[in-house]
C-alpha cells in the first residue's frame, strides 16, 4: 500500500515539474517577441562589466524585465513617500494655497525607497562655498 502511494506521489510531482517546465519554456519563448524598456545592448554591457557573458537573448531580456520591475517598484515606493510627505506639509500650511500640486520627488524619498529594497545610497555633500566646487580635481591643484 505504501509503495502505491509513493508511486502516485512521484507521478504527481513529475507531472508538476513537467507543467513548470512547460510554463517556463513558454515564458522564455514569449521573451523573444517582447521588447523591454531597457535595451538589450545596455543589459549586455552591464552584464559584461560584471563578468557575465551570455549569447542567449532570452536570458538578456529576462534580466531586462527583472530590472524594469525593480525600477518600477522603487519609483512607485518613492512616489508614495513623496505624496505622503507633501500631504503632511499641506496639512501644516492650510492657510497657504498651493497653485502647483505636482509631486516633487527628492533624493531623500528615493533613498528611503531604495533602502526598503536593500540598496543603501549615500549621496555626497555638495558645498558651494568653495570656488573650486564642481571643478575637475586635476584642475584644482593648479
Amino acid at each position: 500500500m505504501n509503495q502505491n502511494q509513493n508511486q502516485n506521489q512521484n507521478q504527481q510531482s513529475s507531472e508538476g515539474r513537467n507543467d513548470d517546465d512547460a510554463a517556463l519554456s513558454e515564458f522564455l519563448a514569449s521573451l523573444m517577441d517582447y521588447t523591454p524598456t531597457i535595451p538589450d545592448e545596455l543589459v549586455e554591457h552591464y552584464l559584461g562589466k560584471s563578468g557575465f557573458q551570455c549569447p542567449d537573448v532570452r536570458l538578456i531580456r529576462l534580466v531586462a524585465v527583472a530590472t524594469q520591475k525593480f525600477v518600477a517598484e522603487v519609483a512607485s515606493d518613492a512616489l508614495l513617500r513623496c505624496k505622503a510627505r507633501q500631504a503632511t506639509v499641506v496639512k501644516d500650511k492650510r492657510d497657504k494655497q498651493q497653485k502647483d500640486k505636482r509631486p516633487i520627488l527628492t533624493m531623500e524619498d528615493l533613498s528611503k525607497a531604495l533602502h526598503e529594497h536593500g540598496v543603501n545610497v549615500r549621496h555626497q555633500e555638495y558645498f558651494a562655498d568653495s570656488p573650486s566646487t564642481g571643478m575637475d580635481p586635476a584642475a584644482r591643484d593648479e
